[in-house]
C-alpha cells in the first residue's frame, strides 16, 4: 500500500515497541518519518531498519517533557521535510505504585511524559496540520477509561490524554484537521516487559484490567494506527478507539 506517499510524519517513541513499528509501518507505505525519543541507541535501530527496507527516516533525540526541545523537533521537521501531515504521540512511560508510595517527582515524571509532552506537541504541530489538512493520533489507553488499582497516575494521565483528544477535535471540528485516540490494553513491548510490580498488592483487586486475551503486538496497534492516520478514517474525528481485546467491553 502507498497511503502515505508523499506525507509526513511526525512520531515520538520511535526507539522501540508501538513507536518503532508504527514509523516501519508508515515508512512502509510510503511516509517519510520524522521520529523523535530519548533512546538513541533504540531510535537509531528503528532508522536502520526503516532504511533497510528503502523508507525514509529521519532522527532526533527530544526529551518530550522538555517544550523547548518539542518546538526545535518540530521546526527542524517541517525545516527538513517540508510540513507534517501525521502527528503520533506515542512516547509513554508506566508504573505501578501504592497511593501512599507515590512521591510529587514520581507525580511530576508520569504527568510530563504521558500528559504534558502530548499536549505541547499538539500545541506546536497543530498549525501544520491544519495546513495540510493532517491527523493527530495520541495514544491512550484502557487506564484512561477505567479504574486500575496501584496505578492511579497513570490512569490520571490517560484519562487526561482521552479528553486532550476530544477536547482538541471540538477546538479543530471546523477545520479539516482530525485528531483521535487508540486506546490498548496490554501490549508485548519492552514496557510491559520492565514493568514493576509495587510491593504487596493484593492481585484481586487487578482482576478488572487484566483481561480475557493475549495482548496485543506492536505491529497490530501500529497496522490500526495507520488506518487511522489514512484518508481510508475521513471521517472518524474525536474518538477514542479500544484496542483492548474487549477489555473495556463490559
Amino acid at each position: 500500500m502507498t497511503r502515505f506517499t508523499e506525507k509526513t510524519a511526525f512520531l515520538t517513541g520511535v526507539a522501540s515497541g508501538v513507536g518503532r513499528s508504527t514509523a516501519i509501518r508508515l515508512a512502509s507505505e510510503g511516509a517519510s518519518i520524522f521520529g523523535v525519543d530519548i533512546d538513541e541507541g533504540g531510535m537509531a535501530e528503528t532508522r536502520a531498519t526503516v532504511t533497510e527496507m528503502g523508507g525514509s527516516m529521519a532522527a532526533r533525540t527530544v526529551d518530550v517533557a522538555d517544550i523547548d526541545q518539542i518546538q526545535a523537533a518540530v521546526a527542524a521537521c517541517v525545516s527538513a521535510l517540508g510540513g507534517i501531515d501525521v502527528v503520533g504521540n506515542i512516547a509513554g512511560i508506566a508504573k505501578q505504585h501504592h497511593l501512599a508510595d507515590v512521591s510529587e517527582a514520581d507525580w511530576d515524571l508520569m504527568n510530563a511524559i504521558n500528559l504534558k509532552g502530548p499536549f505541547f506537541i499538539a500545541q506546536a504541530t497543530m498549525p501544520h496540520l491544519v495546513e495540510r489538512s493532517g491527523a493527530l493520533i495520541n495514544i491512550a489507553s484502557n487506564a484512561g477509561l477505567m479504574g486500575q488499582a496501584y496505578t492511579v497516575p497513570y490512569c490520571a494521565t490517560k484519562g487526561g490524554i482521552v479528553n486532550l483528544t476530544r477536547a482538541l477535535a471540538m477546538e479543530f471540528v471546523t477545520t479539516g484537521v482530525r485528531v483521535n485516540a487508540i486506546a490498548p490494553g496490554g501490549i508485548d513491548t519492552p514496557l510491559v516487559h520492565n514493568f514493576e510490580l509495587a510491593e504487596d498488592i493484593d492481585f484481586n483487586l487487578m482482576q478488572n484490567h487484566i483481561g480475557y486475551r493475549s495482548p496485543s503486538s506492536p505491529d497490530q496497534i501500529a497496522a490500526f494506527f495507520a488506518f487511522l492516520a489514512s484518508d481510508e478514517a475521513s471521517n472518524i474525528h474525536g474518538s477514542i478507539l479500544s484496542a483492548d481485546g474487549g477489555l473495556t467491553a463490559a
